[in-house]
């Protein structure tokens, strides 16, 4: 017990003005979605990095925001309502509107990504693969964030342990806890992003669905790795087997990521024609 490290007080409201009060996580949103929309604009406007494989305009990244926020957030919501916590908002319906409350499931945010992701691809003429890997390449930087908001907020804490790192949460009882937040914002923020670049700078984005489909499989096996140190979410536990709701969910984006990733290598990178 002595070994725990004090976890650092963090008010989760930054600014409060009357009735109106900004919370680092929707901080964590709002500056996940501007951050992606930097770098894809900075990844667009390098011809080298597609060869024949024509991107999104520039131009058409301020849509590309919208839908992507709007898909994140409806599907995010419907994906924890649906997979994490049916029963308390089938006796509550009116309560899976109360976004600020929290309560939101990466996997379906990803989900809703998807399908507003495919609407601008079929809106501006785009193969939707190709804009999923431009997205792919950036929402690490979301993730990241949204993980650190977790941390500060507290929530999604880790499991009992007894290792030197060791915090004990707010809330969480006694008992030192990994810090599963920080290992989920080093893995499916920081390293799953530095590993798409590279794919990126490798060629990536000239075989249409690789990128993406990397993304599927890394942050799977990311996830699923963090999930051995994160606290099941009480109302689920463990399923079966030391199995988690997020492990199970992950287990499908591997598949279709391993999938995309088959794809897209069995046909021969898109090349600037001279």
């Amino acid at each position: 017990m002595f070994l725990a490290i004090p976890f650092p007080i963090i008010d989760p409201v930054l600014i409060e003005i009357g009735p109106i009060a900004i919370r680092w996580y929707a901080l964590a949103y709002i500056f996940g979605l501007l951050g992606g929309w930097v770098l894809a604009r900075a990844l667009v406007n390098r011809p080298a990095l597609w060869g024949g494989v024509r991107p999104p305009d520039a131009s058409t990244l301020d849509d590309l925001l919208g839908y992507a926020a709007f898909g994140v957030s409806l599907g995010g919501r419907l994906g924890y309502v649906l997979f994490y916590n049916f029963d308390y908002f089938l006796s509550r319906p009116l309560e899976i509107f109360a976004l600020w409350q929290g309560g939101m499931a990466f996997h379906g945010g990803l989900a809703g990504a998807a399908v507003g992701i495919w609407l601008f691809a079929r809106k501006i003429g785009v193969n939707p693969l190709t804009v999923a890997d431009l997205c792919a390449a950036v929402v690490p930087i979301g993730i990241f964030l949204g993980r650190v908001a977790n941390f500060i907020k507290p929530e999604l804490w880790g499991r009992p342990t007894d290792v030197a790192w060791g915090m004990v949460f707010p809330g969480a009882g006694s008992e030192p806890r990994h810090p599963s937040q920080l290992y989920e914002a080093t893995l499916e923020g920081l390293v799953l992003l530095v590993v798409l670049l590279l794919i990126v700078r490798a060629g990536g984005f000239r075989r249409p669905g690789l990128v993406a489909g990397a993304f599927g499989i890394g942050y799977g096996v990311a996830r699923i790795a963090a999930e051995f140190f994160r606290e099941p979410d009480p109302q689920l536990g463990f399923l079966f087997g030391g199995a988690t709701m997020g492990m199970l969910l992950s287990l499908p984006l591997i598949a279709l990521g391993i999938a995309l990733v088959f794809r897209a290598r069995s046909r021969p990178a898109l090349e600037t024609n001279v």
